[in-house]
């Protein structure tokens, strides 16, 4: 009976092991990031005490910073938003990043998302020229969706003049930033390709976007910076049953194979934890997982991108990179309610929550 109980306890402790080992913290992920709006000027010292306290203790170490227009260019200055961040401020946040190991990615959205609802970005704004859609008006009435059901306008990759305006803001954040690597965006790509457009209608819209990817990406190699984009326009929306928005309807999604592999995919799905980085790996591309505000569905695609992790070849596992909290309000709006998590009700959808679930203290 000694004997039994002795191999009982023994089953039990094995188990516990094993249970123990599959927990988040039992298996390391390269990247442990975050992906949020750069601060408004007066939230900039808030902002680094969130660095310091927040994602530091969490060991957090990938920012994507987006940025787009809200820094004080000196290359472009009719595209500085009101307010921009100084280049002191950048110093603030790239130190204390820097302090806490942490690598960041600022971001400027390119080809797609150059308008919001009802007006045009920056971009747009000062470059109307570049439109790829001009013939799509914001009036003062306009609300979103409008008449094709979206509300994010592109610039038209193959303008002679778009490159040497969006590259020239590039370097100039990236050098500001210091920064090996950058985030185009690229995501939600609606308007490419359109047949009205005198110069890319009637051509193949997935060589249209694979060409743009690989234009950014060889202008950031010049200075041996990686590229790296949202992965939503790279799939299928139709045969996935994923749909428009988290994938592709408009033939985009056949660039997967004519981009050059070392662009890093950021594979963003919030409703459902999709499998799509399995496709993004086998396909040679190195994949991270984004999650949002449901809770649930991110720490199962948390717990997925371990497995994909531990059960991949060894040719596969380090494309596995890891997990992107994604922030889709103002970094001010995060703050509070980051700090008010803890003592409010908890609530199904919750970017703090999330967060904290898959990023937990040790």
């Amino acid at each position: 009976m000694r004997n039994i109980l002795l191999t009982a306890s023994a089953i039990m402790i094995l188990c516990c092991t094993i249970v123990n080992a599959q927990t988040p913290a039992a298996i390391d992920l390269p990247v442990r990031g975050i992906s949020i709006a750069a601060p408004s000027r007066a939230l900039v010292d808030s902002f680094v005490v969130f660095i310091n306290n927040a994602l530091g203790p969490r060991k957090i170490n990938t920012m994507i910073l987006r940025v787009d227009y809200q820094y004080e260019y000196k290359s472009h200055p009719e595209l500085v938003s009101e307010n921009p961040l100084t280049k002191a401020d950048v110093k603030k946040i790239a130190d204390a990043c820097r302090k806490n190991n942490i690598a960041i990615v600022p971001q400027i959205n390119l080809l797609g998302h150059q308008s919001w609802a009802n007006k045009p970005g920056k971009l747009l704004e000062k470059y109307p020229e570049f439109d790829e859609t001009p013939w799509v008006k914001f009036p003062e009435n306009y609300k979103w969706p409008n008449a094709d059901s979206l509300y994010c306008k592109s610039y038209c990759p193959l303008h002679p003049g778009v490159h040497k305006v969006v590259f020239e803001l590039v370097d100039e954040l990236c050098d500001a930033f210091g920064a090996t690597a950058f985030h185009a965006g690229m995501d939600e790509v609606f308007y490419i390709g359109m047949d009205k457009c005198k110069r890319c209608g009637g051509k193949n819209r997935a060589e249209l976007f694979a060409n743009e990817l690989k234009t950014i990406r060889d202008h950031l190699a010049l200075k041996n910076r990686k590229l790296w984009i949202w992965g939503d326009r790279l799939l299928d929306g139709n045969s996935t049953g994923i749909g428009y928005w988290e994938a592709s309807g408009n033939g985009t999604q056949a660039a997967i194979d004519l981009v050059p592999k070392d662009v890093v995919i950021c594979d963003w799905h919030y409703e459902r934890p999709d499998k799509t980085p399995v496709y993004f790996a086998l396909k040679g591309f190195s994949v991270i997982t984004c999650v949002w505000n449901r809770p649930a569905v991110s720490v199962k695609q948390f717990k997925d991108m371990q497995d994909f992790r531990m059960d991949a070849t060894d040719e596969m596992k380090e494309r596995y990179l890891g997990v992107i909290q994604t922030i889709w309000s103002d970094a001010g709006k995060f703050l509070r309610e980051y700090y008010a998590d803890e003592i409010i009700t908890p609530d199904q959808r919750s970017q703090a929550k999330s967060f904290r679930q898959i990023f937990p203290v040790n």
